[in-house]
């Protein structure tokens, strides 16, 4: 469904290698590709990227948000957090990092904190006006909702509707005036009733591929800096 528009060649007669040890279990949470946050050591976001070339204690970071920094910068203490897509967990990371190229990045001594559970990537708050459509129960068709913050995992929304944990609804919002309408299929994970005909709905998407998630965080860190220039 369209929401928005390490291998070896072993030789003949090689014997296979054996797996090298993980001294720390959290290392094997880390994949070329993985989506990262990158944070200055004071917590403050730098950019997203995907992590791309670990091995051992280096990894390159090809940066797809918009940052303030220049090749100029570095050498950069960071924290880095990533998502594991594959088993939903949250790896921390530190290093240092040095400018390679415009928009890609050297970490050198990177070292693996922990993995835990935790499935949350960068998150936005936004307020915006959406609309939310279902297509069963005493709520069928699209009504009114609010988008309180959304990240690329998901998002929190707030409605007069009564919904349940399990329930799928698309989701369809602006995040810009100049952009196309987002479109969504969401799940509902949490329910936080906040009074009469007030409810608070955690969401997860479902069926998005790559280039849909690469296109939501596009989008979130536009309406970012649109609304950093806005209070400049």
């Amino acid at each position: 469904m369209k929401i928005f528009d390490l291998f070896g060649r072993k030789s003949v007669g090689q014997q296979p290698e054996k797996a090298a040890a993980v001294s720390n279990p959290a290392e094997a949470e880390i994949y070329p590709g993985m989506r990262v946050e990158v944070t200055a050591s004071d917590g403050h976001l730098l950019f997203v990227a995907k992590l791309l070339a670990p091995h051992e204690n280096t990894a390159e970071l090809h940066q797809y948000s918009e940052s303030g920094l220049s090749l100029e910068s570095g050498p950069i203490p960071v924290k880095i957090r990533g998502y594991n897509d594959r088993g939903g967990k949250a790896v921390y990371m530190e290093g240092i990092m040095t400018p390679e190229q415009r928009r890609i990045w050297q970490v050198e001594q990177l070292t693996v904190a922990k993995a835990e559970n935790d499935r949350e990537f960068f998150r936005l708050n936004t307020n915006l006006d959406a609309t939310i459509t279902t297509f069963s129960g005493l709520s069928t068709g699209e009504k009114p909702c609010k988008l309180l913050n959304i990240s690329v995992g998901g998002a929190s929304i707030g409605s007069g509707d009564k919904h349940y944990e399990g329930d799928k609804f698309l989701l369809k919002v602006k995040l810009l005036e100049d952009r196309p309408l987002s479109v969504m299929l969401c799940q509902v994970l949490r329910v936080i009733e906040k009074g009469a005909d007030n409810f608070v709905y955690g969401c997860r998407f479902l069926e998005l591929t790559e280039e849909e998630k690469e296109k939501i965080l596009q989008n979130i860190f536009a309406f970012q800096r649109k609304t950093i220039a806005v209070k400049s």
